[in-house]
């Protein structure tokens, strides 16, 4: 189907593979002919045919491979965070403990019955005075704006849409946040993973990504999913360290556990740091479905951010923005989201201790998971235990360079708040029984 493509321009050659692709008659995978030939057919200049590549490649619709040609993209899925489609017990969903959700409806009732109309304030008034006087001490630089977007993933959307172009590179974690990943890809960024010991994200590997391009970095400072890792004070002065001298890369910290974390928040940002944001989300403990994140950031990404929040009704419903504010303001309700944080600390460490019977040695780190070495290739370690009827993730799935690639991957993540003792002996025995290779 490669001869079918047609024109004279650069716009008209896009567009012939453009309609191709769209109809089906390109499949992903496919090589478009190389540049010179192309040219030749067409009767066209080649920096023509190299433009209207250019174009396909700047709307994620082609990959340039070098050597390997120009192929027609392909975009690899990312798992999905909580999602399962099985009937073995699923322990690695990530999921919170519905149970230790506080009950909503008292706060909604106080908050419904003001209406809000269009060219009202996009932030709650309320919310953002309360916002700016939590968040302003976790955050270095003086000047800082409060935005709202719904959830993490909205806000680290946008937050890269309003900063980057296309192709841009992303410095993640690697392993690293679900979402993360798939924002980066689906917004057509390029991925660079950078490893992580447990003290978080790790100087050298920080270095390496900024040096090789990345125009934004995204850290998880604490209870890192799916590691459990959180920065430790010496680790956030050497980050500091090096994003000083790239004071224009956007630097994101996902502090999504935040009131739940018995760890402190240290920000990785420098003093002088230009361009970054906190994104503080409320699902962990208020809910999934409670879909609001407060984003601190400094005036300039605020405004970039704010740009995307303002038009129609993009804004977050300022009824679920005050509903929120009535629950992060209530005593009780914080009280249910300390005891909530305290259970989960508990929970993983039990399931520790649990598997330290059986000799597998693991830090519980912070969060809702635990991350269990395996020394046997963790996709055979979840293999064995589907046969007992469990459902685990691998660390394949958390690697930025994709669950396709043949990595050496020897950690499972187990969501193990939820299980009874009995249950936790149950699953500690199992990987036991495939932890040797």
């Amino acid at each position: 189907m490669a001869d079918s493509i047609e024109g004279t321009t650069a716009v008209e050659i896009a567009g012939s593979v453009r309609s191709l692709i769209e109809r089906g008659r390109l499949s992903p995978g496919e090589v478009l002919p190389p540049v010179r030939t192309l040219a030749d057919r067409l009767g066209v200049n080649r920096n023509t045919a190299t433009a209207a590549y250019r174009r396909l490649a700047e709307a994620g619709l082609v990959i340039a491979a070098g050597r390997g040609g120009t192929r027609v993209a392909a975009p690899e899925e990312v798992a999905r965070e909580g999602y399962s489609d099985t009937a073995l017990r699923d322990v690695g969903n990530g999921n919170p403990d519905p149970t230790l959700i506080p009950d909503l409806s008292g706060a909604l009732r106080a908050v419904v019955g003001r209406p809000v109309l269009y060219g009202a304030p996009v932030v709650d008034p309320d919310l953002e005075a309360w916002s700016l006087e939590t968040m302003a001490d976790d955050l270095a630089p003086s000047e800082i704006r409060v935005s709202v977007t719904s959830g993490a993933a909205d806000a680290l959307e946008r937050l890269l849409a309003g900063s980057l172009s296309r192709g841009d590179a992303v410095a993640i974690e690697d392993p690293g946040f679900l979402t993360g990943i798939h924002t980066i890809r689906v917004g057509g960024f390029t991925a660079i993973g950078v490893p992580i010991d447990d003290q978080g994200m790790t100087p050298d590997g920080l270095r390496r990504a900024l040096e090789q391009g990345a125009r934004a970095v995204i850290c998880t400072p604490r209870a890192q999913n799916p590691t459990g890792a959180s920065v430790s004070p010496e680790r956030a002065a050497e980050l500091r360290e090096v994003l000083a001298r790239h004071p224009y890369a956007l630097v994101v910290e996902d502090d999504h556990f935040s009131l739940l974390s018995a760890r402190p928040f240290r920000s990785i940002v420098p003093m002088t740091h230009r361009r970054f944001a906190l994104v503080r989300s409320v699902s962990k403990f208020l809910g999934p479905d409670m879909s609001l994140a407060l984003v601190a950031s400094d005036p300039h990404t605020a405004k970039r951010l704010g740009m995307r929040l303002r038009p129609g009704t993009a804004w977050v419903s300022h009824l679920l923005q005050r509903l929120s504010l009535a629950l992060l303001t209530d005593d009780d309700v914080r009280t249910q989201i300390a005891a909530a944080g305290e259970h989960y600390a508990s929970r993983n460490a039990a399931f520790c201790r649990t598997l330290a019977v059986h000799g597998i040695d693991c830090s519980p780190g912070d969060g809702l998971n635990v991350w269990v070495p395996v020394a046997a290739p963790a996709p055979a370690v979840s293999e064995h235990l589907e046969l007992r009827g469990w459902l685990v993730r691998t660390e394949n799935e958390f690697r930025v360079a994709g669950t396709s690639d043949h990595v050496a991957s020897h950690h499972i993540r187990v969501t193990a708040h939820a299980l009874s003792d009995a249950d936790q002996r149950a699953l500690a025995a199992d990987i036991a029984t495939a932890h040797l290779p």
